[in-house]
């Protein structure tokens, strides 16, 4: 299974006793594919360091995702422009239909505009919703 993980959920699953912890361990194992781009990659190590007040925190999760053998690196050769209310938005959209991604996995209310697109199709659950359909099929 290929997710794309908004980073308003990946400050969720980061912390040790995180509600949703199960999620990043599941990337860590190789269970769940994370799929990234630059631009991604940049908002995560950006974010974090914000969010967590730290210097070092974005760059070293950064790197280990891009050393994990699940992590798929996505060049994005076309930009779809799918989300017009926060066209920042847009990478996380555009790296999911790169990579063919099953779902982006996100809280954004931005991305409930993709379930009245019909093409290219690109699913989005949020953190919790995520939980409940990846659970029912262990």
């Amino acid at each position: 299974m290929i997710i794309i993980l908004d980073t308003n959920c990946l400050i969720h699953i980061l912390g040790k006793k995180a509600e949703h912890r199960w999620l990043f361990d599941e990337i860590l194992d190789g269970k769940i594919k994370l799929a990234v781009s630059t631009p991604i990659l940049s908002e995560y190590a950006e974010i974090l360091d914000n969010f967590f007040e730290s210097k070092t925190l974005g760059n070293n999760i950064t790197t280990l995702f891009l050393n994990l053998p699940g992590t798929i690196r996505s060049d994005i050769f076309y930009q779809w422009q799918l989300i017009e209310k926060d066209p920042d938005d847009n990478k996380f959209v555009d790296c999911a239909i790169a990579a063919n991604a099953e779902y982006i996995i996100t809280d954004d209310a931005h991305f409930k505009i993709l379930k009245r697109i019909a093409f290219p199709k690109v699913l989005c659950l949020r953190l919790e919703e995520f939980s409940e359909i990846y659970q029912e099929k262990l």
